[in-house]
């Protein structure tokens, strides 16, 4: 229990204040995180496949290594995060916000970028292999002033 809160898989966390709560290593999987405050929080290594993240605030946040298969992130807002090793592989990004986050060494392969922000990004090593932007802005224009050496951009 963190701050009133169970964390556990499948859990219904939706609009829950975890603003810097230290979720090292949490089994949230397939949780409800949708609207959520975490802002700043410690989710290194967090287990969150599958977990719905839509509206969730987690700009500031320690990704680091976190996973995020299947999630959806539509609309989140990530600025600043830290996602560095993070498995985003299949994710719904739609409209999602990683202005200033690291996603350096991140696997976004076959996640739904349609409509992401990445201003001033780090995607340093990272893999959009199969990333679908789905909408009619070449992928090349989403790239821009950010870091993307040694990333994996083939479709």
């Amino acid at each position: 229990m963190v701050d009133g809160y169970e964390i556990e898989p499948n859990a219904n966390l939706e609009g829950a204040n975890l603003r810097g709560a230290n979720l090292l290593g949490a089994n949230l999987q397939g949780a409800n995180l949708k609207c959520a405050n975490l802002h700043g929080a410690n989710l290194h290594g967090a287990n969150l496949h599958g977990a719905n993240l839509h509206g969730a605030d987690l700009s500031n946040a320690n990704l680091i290594d976190a996973i995020l298969i299947d999630s959806n992130l539509e609309r989140a807002d990530l600025h600043g995060a830290d996602l560095h090793g993070a498995d985003l592989h299949g994710a719904n990004l739609f409209y999602a916000n990683f202005e200033y986050a690291n996603l350096e060494s991140t696997d976004l392969s076959y996640a739904n970028i349609e409509g992401i922000y990445l201003h001033y990004a780090n995607l340093r090593g990272a893999s959009l292999r199969r990333a679908n932007p789905s909408d009619t802005t070449p992928l090349d224009s989403k790239l821009k002033k950010i870091n993307p050496t040694n990333a994996n951009l083939s479709r």
